[in-house]
This record gives C-alpha cells, sequence and structure tokens, in this order.
C-alpha cells in the first residue's frame, strides 16, 4: 500500500468540518526516532471526542510508537500532541494522567504478584484514594475481575490479564484511553467479550485510540480509521470506508483483490 492510496478524508475534514466533533486529541507531523531510526516520519492524526478512531498496519509500522509518543512515553524529535488544542508533548507519561489520558499498553503488563484489587487501586495513584464508584463501574464491565478480586494477578488467564489491564486505566478516570493490541493471543471468544466492553465504555463517555491486527474487529468498532505504513499515513477514511475498500481487505483481511 503506497502513498498515493492516502485520502483527505480525515475527522471533520470537508463538509460541515465547523460543525464536527470537538477534537480531542491532535498528532501533528510527529517525527520520532529510536537513535538513529526513523520510527515516525511526519504522522499526523486527529481523535475526535466521544469516537473511536483505529489505527491499523503490519508489525513495524509504527502503531506503537504513535501510542507512546501520545501518552508520553516517547518523546518526539519533532512535531506536536495536542490535547483539547493544548500542546502536551514533552510532558511526561505519569503526568500526562492527570490530563485524563489513559495508556493500555501492549502484553498489557498487569502487576503479577499483586492482586487484582491491588492491581486496580494502582490505576487510581493520582488520586488520593480510589473511587469507590470507579471500582464498581469496572467490576460491573468485568465481572470475572470481581469475582477474582483478591487473585494474584499473575495466575490469571490472558483474557482476564487484559480485563484487568483496561480495568486498571479505568481508575484513573481517563477521557481518552489509548489501547494497544487488546485482543492479541486471545480465543476468537474471548476478543469478542473485550470489544463489546470497548464499546460499552466508548458509549459510557471514553473516546479511544485503538491499535490492533484484527482489522475487521477494530473498523466495526470504529467511527474512523488510520493505516500506518513505515511511520507514515498512507490511508484514512471513516471505519466502514476501509472495511470495505479492497486494499485494506486484500492487506488485512486476507482477502484477494479481483
Amino acid at each position: 500500500m503506497s502513498t498515493d492510496l492516502e485520502k483527505d478524508a480525515r475527522p471533520g475534514a470537508g463538509d460541515g468540518a465547523a460543525d464536527g466533533p470537538t477534537p480531542l486529541l491532535e498528532l501533528r507531523d510527529l517525527h520520532v526516532y529510536y537513535g538513529a531510526i526513523g520510527a515516525l516520519k511526519g504522522v499526523s492524526l486527529t481523535v475526535p471526542e466521544g469516537q473511536v478512531v483505529a489505527l491499523l498496519g503490519a508489525n513495524g509500522a509504527g502503531k506503537s510508537t504513535t501510542l507512546k509518543a501520545a501518552s508520553g512515553m516517547l518523546q518526539p524529535r519533532s512535531g506536536e500532541v495536542l490535547l483539547r488544542g493544548e500542546r502536551v508533548d514533552g510532558i511526561k507519561s505519569h503526568e500526562l494522567v492527570r490530563f485524563g489520558i489513559g495508556h493500555v499498553p501492549e502484553g498489557r503488563r498487569v502487576f503479577a504478584r499483586m492482586t487484582v484489587l491491588e492491581n486496580l487501586k494502582m490505576g487510581a495513584y493520582r488520586l488520593r484514594r480510589p473511587d469507590p464508584a470507579d471500582l464498581e463501574r469496572v467490576f460491573t464491565l468485568f465481572p470475572r475481575l470481581a469475582d477474582r478480586r483478591k487473585q494474584v494477578a499473575g495466575t490469571l488467564s490472558g483474557g482476564e490479564q487484559q480485563m484487568l489491564a483496561i480495568g486498571r486505566a479505568l481508575m484513573g478516570k481517563p477521557e481518552l484511553l489509548l489501547l494497544d493490541e487488546p485482543s492479541m493471543g486471545l480465543a476468537p471468544l474471548i476478543v469478542q467479550q473485550i470489544f463489546e466492553i470497548l464499546k460499552e465504555i466508548n458509549e459510557q463517555g471514553t473516546t479511544l485510540l485503538l491499535v490492533e491486527q484484527n482489522a475487521s474487529q477494530a473498523l466495526q468498532l470504529a467511527d474512523y480509521g488510520y493505516v500506518l505504513e513505515t511511520g507514515a499515513v498512507v490511508m484514512s477514511d471513516r471505519a466502514p470506508a476501509l472495511l470495505s475498500d479492497p486494499r485494506v481487505r486484500a492487506a488485512y483481511l486476507g482477502e484477494a483483490v479481483e
């Protein structure tokens, strides 16, 4: 997929842009390097408030790097990260949590020796004490976690650990939740459950930026999508259009182009 596939169909672009959803997160011309290697080469994208935006691409395309740059885990060499129109690039990740950004990293990274409840409380570390309403919300979304609240996290199944990682992020009261490969290594039935819960989280008012190898699941959930290749956006459009695009279906859904 080459750069001539890119479409000027960004969220809010075109007719009626002034009346479109308010941008919650904007990345403008981000360049990120690992040593001398350019990982992001001018990535720009918009995440409108209240929506779900999917970020697609092959391994090594720069998807996880984009999330890390957005959440302050990596500092861009150039470009801007804006939250509600205010620049936040340069602010460290643990400080960005106070601005309403939650990050569920690839690989879950739960605190294996802590219990489920202790993990969840760690998600609310920026608050003086966890909000009981947030804890109840997590247990309502993930009843399995309620049943296993005293269980050591390292003994949970992969799906349960993914639920815990998402629940822990929710304990920080994020307006924007960044999710990196939430379906990785999970059985199809668990993947379906995770995506149903993500839909509910979004319907409750949390904006989502989702990195996902399962393009079909991601685009069925998303309002809008971007495709990355070798650190650059090569295509962007509304999710239903991307889902039906034969080039996307050939590259990410394993279907032949007629």
